[in-house]
């Protein structure tokens, strides 16, 4: 039999994430060990539901309306005003733009990674969110980022205006989720 020709290697969530948004002036990163392996904990995280969370749950329900607390956040990321820039067996990328620092719920509904990729619209941003797990020596680690990156100088404004106000509190809400996810994992494992 040949020899298969040397492919280049598929790029990693963390990677995508960068090549896309590589300006992003709002980075937040998570990251929760677990004892299971990192199928399992991959599974986990898909089966965690909105209402499994309490702060982040409420956020998100507020922000975009009619979001039903029995969905998994792997299914709100692939919903709109999301959408799944690229996903692999243990891996995803999501992304949404708009205006996220009005009380309108600004998020016009995207068409797939060209519509993210090209978004372009003054006073706007484009964030990107990507979740992915890490096998680790004792098990798995599972990771969340997300990047914001603004259109335009006063999109920038609006959204440093924005974190200053909310992004002492993210490192409270924003790892929930993972928490929940590796405490379920390693309880089945």
């Amino acid at each position: 039999m040949g020899r298969i020709a040397d492919q280049a290697p598929t790029p990693t969530a963390p990677q995508l994430l960068r090549s896309w948004l590589p300006d992003a002036e709002v980075v937040t990163r998570h990251r929760r060990r677990a004892t299971a392996e990192p199928d399992a904990l991959w599974r986990a995280a898909r089966d965690v539901r909105l209402d499994d969370t309490r702060a982040l749950g409420r956020l998100v329900r507020w922000r975009i309306p009619g979001t039903p607390g029995d969905l998994p956040y792997a299914e709100l990321f692939a919903r709109p005003p999301f959408t799944v820039l690229d996903e692999g067996p243990d891996w995803s990328v999501s992304g949404l733009c708009g205006r996220i620092w009005t009380l309108t719920r600004d998020y016009p509904e995207l068409d797939g990674l060209d519509a993210f990729a090209g978004w372009s619209i003054p006073g706007t941003v484009r964030v990107a969110f990507a979740h992915w797990v890490e096998p680790d020596r004792d098990g798995s680690v599972l990771v969340s980022e997300a990047r914001v990156e603004a259109v335009d100088r006063r999109a920038a404004l609006r959204l440093r205006s924005l974190w200053l106000a909310v992004g002492p509190f993210e490192r409270l809400i924003g790892a929930e989720p993972l928490a929940l996810a590796a405490s379920r994992a390693d309880r089945e494992a």
